[in-house]
């Protein structure tokens, strides 16, 4: 069995310009989908919308850093790597200022990025804001908002 490292906090905050499914209305019923492994959450659906508005935080509990968190939307896909967020997470930064940008991550033909991505040390937290081009579609970008939950008792 694989140790847990802690949990993934992933904030959905919205979608922009997604992909129209209904081309009666111009619209779409968006809803999002994260998988990590074996795991799988999902948002509630946005009717109607194609920039919806979720401000939902789904959990993830990480074993494995290695494997990307896997998105879909139901119109388009994207992934995110989450092994210097975790790497950064479990260090001892009890002497860095708050507000400390720790690593910043740039769009690539590689990633999913649609911009720049900072992992920031704040209020006690690692956060990371992430504007993600969804793929497999012709439009489309979402909007996360990352933080990590270390576990009490889990070694760092």
């Amino acid at each position: 069995m694989e140790c847990l490292l802690g949990l993934l906090k992933v904030k959905v905050v919205r979608g922009v310009h997604l992909a129209i499914c209904d081309p009666l209305t111009h619209s779409s019923d968006p809803y999002v989908v994260l998988r990590l492994d074996q795991q799988k959450v999902k948002s509630s659906i946005k009717y109607r919308t194609i920039n919806p508005e979720w401000n939902e935080e789904l959990t993830l509990s990480i074993t494995n850093m290695m494997h990307p968190v896997k998105i879909d939307d139901g119109m388009g896909d994207a992934e995110f790597c989450i092994l210097d967020f975790v790497e950064i997470a479990k260090q001892d930064l009890s002497d860095v200022p708050d507000g400390t940008v720790m690593k910043t991550i740039y769009p690539e033909k590689d990633n999913c990025f649609a911009t720049e991505s900072h992992i920031t040390w704040k209020d006690g937290k690692i956060s990371q804001d992430i504007v993600l081009k969804l793929r497999n579609t012709d439009t489309g970008e979402l909007v996360l908002h990352l933080h990590w939950v270390n576990i009490p008792g889990v070694a760092r």
